[in-house]
């Protein structure tokens, strides 16, 4: 299989992966074709690599709870003009196992062997652990 990378993002404002799927069915969040997008304003320079397969995950309250795939790259010129990135995906969110994030700004390229696994299809509806659960956890390799 081609190598490829993934895209790792703060879903700013949602509270769960249900508020991120929320706002991704308003107007505002969707490409022209109606699918699910996150606009940048920086064009990953590694767009080849995430075409081939890659998916964004997001980081909810301190945590990588769930990722999309991508599905491409569109570009939007604001009203400023500037030129920015829509990172156009898959309305499917698949829900990870847990793992603790610190803060950062934009995106950051995520490398395939260091992403969280998805959940198994059976734990989909699961909640997320509680973050000093979750960080006990995590000290202690666990998690």
């Amino acid at each position: 299989m081609d190598k490829y990378v993934n895209l790792i993002k703060l879903s700013v404002g949602s509270e769960s992966v249900e508020t991120l799927a929320d706002w991704q069915q308003t107007r505002a969040a969707q490409s022209e074709d109606g699918l699910p997008r996150h606009v940048t304003r920086m064009w990953p320079k590694r767009e080849v690599e995430i075409l081939k397969g890659g998916s964004i995950y997001w980081v909810i309250k301190g945590q990588v709870q769930c990722r999309q795939r991508i599905l491409r790259m569109d570009e939007v010129i604001g009203a400023d003009g500037i030129r920015r990135c829509a990172i156009v995906l898959d309305p499917d969110l698949h829900r990870t196992q847990s793992a603790q994030k610190r803060p950062f700004q934009g995106w950051r390229y995520l490398k395939p062997e260091d992403t969280p696994p998805d959940l198994p299809k059976t734990r989909q509806s699961e909640d997320a652990l509680p973050d000093d659960l979750n960080r006990a956890l995590a000290e202690i390799g666990v998690l």
